[in-house]
């Protein structure tokens, strides 16, 4: 009984987003098993990366060429629904549903899916910037850390509510990144790593805007700095 509470008093729109996340892995597992979809199922996933995922080649085209046609344009977003595997997949269905959790306690629904949208948005574009030229993009993970922003954003406001030592708020993202370098250091680099950081500080960025008080507070917060 606790557990369905806890359940649905995650936001709606991120129990659809790991819904479509899950079901996409899931038609991928299924079809590489040769459950559903025939002998061409088995590539789903390669195709997927291939047709829905960005890399700084397809970013170079769209920018080159001034081609934004949607089959293009709508990879800014769509890579964030392909993972590389079931695990990548649950790991980010995980941290999607307990980052929503803390977040939408909070936030309204449109805020929280405006941060998401901006994160993976953020995400590409740095991605698409920094990697090698046919590296694609994949997961959900740089609008994750986009929410990590606004959490982090959250535990700011609280902390300075009780006068305490701010830089504290940035303890998660401090832990986390510190993991990503020390895998990477075990295992070899991440190319999804600067991508990251991006959707984080994409998500930091706006949550002043998109988070309690919006606009409104904000202005009021710049107006107590000057005075």
């Amino acid at each position: 009984m606790g557990n369905q509470r806890a359940f649905n008093s995650v936001p709606e729109v991120i129990v659809v987003l790991v819904a479509v996340i899950f079901g996409i892995e899931l038609a991928f597992q299924l079809g590489g098993q040769g459950v559903i979809g025939g002998p061409a199922a088995v590539g789903w996933r390669i195709k997927a990366i291939e047709g829905y995922t960005i890399s700084p080649l397809v970013l170079e085209w769209m920018v080159d060429r001034q081609d934004f046609r949607l089959d293009l344009s709508r990879r800014l977003v769509t890579y964030a629904f392909v993972h590389v595997s079931l695990v990548h997949a649950v790991f980010a269905c995980g941290m999607l549903l307990a980052l929503g959790k803390f977040v939408g306690d909070v936030w309204n629904r449109f805020s929280l899916l405006l941060v998401l949208l901006v994160a993976t948005v953020a995400g590409a574009l740095v991605h698409g910037m920094t990697a090698e030229p046919q590296q694609p993009l994949v997961g959900a993970y740089p609008a994750i850390y986009g929410l990590i922003g606004a959490f982090t954003y959250l535990v700011w406001l609280r902390i300075e509510q009780e006068g305490g030592n701010r830089l504290a708020a940035f303890r998660m993202i401090g832990m986390l990144l510190g993991m990503q370098l020390l895998f990477g250091l075990i295992f070899g680099s991440t190319p999804h790593f600067v991508a990251d950081v991006a959707g984080f500080a994409a998500g930091l960025m706006v949550s002043p805007l998109l988070g309690p008080g919006g606009w409104a507070r904000f202005i009021d917060r710049m107006r107590q700095r000057s005075d």
